[in-house]
């Protein structure tokens, strides 16, 4: 179990978590934020996900990455560190760090100890390369170690998916500012497809999505005193249309009391916990979504299916300058 990193004289029941999930379950329409799927078992869950068959954006994305590796490379700019926004196992991120020759590169997560794997694996991989973990909530403002700038962003997978539009819009310049001047990021976004293949990668038929989610419950059973019945919840992955995105529910099979973080709660059978959004954007949405953040679109590539998209966004040099 990933540790809490509490601040001095700040109890489990105090922290981030235990104030999210208090607030999420007190609300009419219940709801958890998807970051905190990510303790060291569900991101050991989420490396499975990458796996299944059903689920396209890992595989389709790393064969991006190396169909386009010199391309990449030669937009983002060669020799610069390269910090990752979410790096949870880095899978990915050697093709980037080798394509580009980078001489440094900082991981940044919330799962310390799963952090601290894939750092160790990428020291072993990449001898050459300066590895600086850093344990902490991409959402929230970062202090990256001194690097050489400019530097590169790397935020692959359909994690901008997670954010609605303007939250993702704030997030994507709080990007910009912490990557500075001359800044360039590769960013990864999920495209819009048939429903039919955007529900089957969200609720796999081996049920290891299923696992992913109910694992929040769990975690709130290990670390905030909670007593979810998890069996009496069951995963519903479901296309919304009008919104564009995926939405992940854990949905109540049976009437529930139960208590989390310090409080009591209770739901009816079919009230749902809305757990994660995952937005699809189609190409003009995309760039659209660069600019309004501050950034400008350089390139951007798509599989032939046109299942999932690969970009190099770019801050201009004197843009951030006082």
């Amino acid at each position: 179990m990933a540790e809490l990193c509490l601040d001095p004289g700040v109890t489990a029941l105090d922290h981030d978590f235990a104030r999210a999930v208090r607030a999420g379950l007190s609300q009419p329409r219940k709801s958890i934020p998807a970051r905190f799927f990510y303790d060291y078992v569900g991101s050991q869950l989420f490396e499975q996900i990458t796996d299944l068959p059903e689920y396209y954006p890992t595989r389709t994305e790393v064969a991006l990455l190396k169909a386009h590796a010199a391309d990449i490379a030669r937009l983002a700019g060669r020799g610069r560190p390269v910090v990752e926004f979410g790096a949870g196992s880095a899978t990915k991120t050697p093709l980037l760090l080798s394509a580009a020759a980078a001489p440094a590169y900082v991981p940044v997560d919330i799962s310390g100890d799963f952090l601290e794997q894939a750092a160790a694996g990428l020291r072993r991989g990449l001898p050459g390369v300066a590895v600086i973990p850093v344990v902490g909530d991409f959402t929230r403002a970062l202090e990256l170690p001194p690097l050489d700038g400019p530097l590169i962003g790397f935020f692959p997978g359909s994690t901008i998916g997670n954010f609605d539009p303007v939250r993702a819009v704030n997030l994507l310049r709080s990007f910009r500012a912490t990557l500075g001047a001359g800044a360039r990021l590769v960013i990864g976004v999920d495209l819009r497809k048939a429903p039919g293949l955007l529900e089957a990668a969200y609720d796999d038929a081996a049920g290891v999505t299923a696992a992913f989610n109910r694992n929040l419950l769990h975690r709130i059973n290990r670390e905030l005193e909670g007593t979810i019945p998890v069996d009496a919840f069951t995963h519903r992955a479901v296309w919304n249309d009008r919104l564009g995105r995926i939405e992940m529910h854990l949905v109540a099979s049976r009437d529930v009391c139960f208590q989390a973080a310090g409080e009591e709660f209770s739901m009816r059978r079919g009230e749902t916990i809305h757990t994660e959004n995952s937005y699809k954007y189609t190409p003009e949405e995309a760039r659209l979504l660069a600019r309004a953040s501050g950034w400008e679109p350089m390139a951007m590539w798509t599989d032939s299916h046109g299942l999932f998209s690969l970009h190099v966004w770019a801050v201009e040099a004197d843009e951030l300058q006082p």
